[in-house]
């Protein structure tokens, strides 16, 4: 059995998983967005009672709110591989900027090696086998991260409960990230557990019945002005 635990850190109110095998003393940590030291020792104190060590630090996306603990993570946990898509690196280093508009800068905090992740590249972490899938849009290198064998998906910020990612930041692209979402995503089964990057857990299966941006258009076969019979005169 594979558990989880949701921590919500940040005042952007940013999901980091914590996953690991009953029984296994090493853990997968997702998108450690810790911007304050006491959310990292709330991190480190929940690991230290359960006796978990991470043996990776996934991440969906290179937004700030959901890589600035990446370093304090591995202040206390130093050599654990992070893996993100290297196409985000300009998005990672752009950090709180990216939100006010301003030009990328550097920042000091933001930055941490990285292995860098392709689609289709499998990590195994906390006793589970964790799948890239390549989902761009919100970002140009927005990864979900799927556990089939648990039904699991780590969508980020690509797809919500009910919603779906912004795509007005720096390498967003709303065509893109429906492409993604239509053509990779929602073909997962639907008993899929989907936890998001923000807000509530859901399931393929409930976002595909429910969410209004994944819904068809149900256009009419012909056209406006040949509606209710209404003539159209040269």
């Amino acid at each position: 059995m594979l558990h989880t635990r949701i921590f919500t850190f940040n005042p952007i109110e940013t999901n980091c998983i914590v996953a690991w095998r009953e029984g296994s003393h090493t853990c997968m940590v997702a998108d450690p967005g810790m911007f304050y030291k006491k959310c990292t020792d709330q991190l480190v104190e929940f690991l230290s009672a359960n006796q978990l060590v991470p043996d990776a630090v996934l991440l969906t996306h290179g937004h700030f709110d959901h890589t600035w603990g990446v370093k304090m993570l591995l202040e206390h946990f130093p050599g654990v591989p992070v893996y993100m898509s290297p196409l985000d690196r300009e998005v990672r280093d752009a950090g709180p900027n990216l939100m006010a508009g301003k030009e990328p800068v550097s920042s000091k905090r933001g930055e941490f090696d990285f292995v860098p992740v392709v689609d289709g590249m499998v990590v195994e972490s906390g006793g589970a086998s964790w799948k890239a899938i390549h989902t761009p849009g919100h970002t140009p290198g927005g990864i979900c991260w799927w556990c089939e064998s648990d039904s699991l998906l780590l969508s980020g910020d690509t797809l919500f409960a009910g919603a779906i990612g912004r795509t007005d930041l720096l390498g967003g692209d709303y065509d893109v990230l429906m492409k993604s979402l239509l053509e990779r995503v929602m073909q997962l089964p639907g008993d899929t557990d989907v936890i998001p990057g923000h807000g509530q857990p859901t399931s393929i299966g409930r976002e595909a019945t429910s969410n209004p941006f994944l819904q068809p258009f149900n256009e009419e076969d012909t056209a406006w002005w040949e509606q209710d019979g209404i003539p159209i005169k040269g």
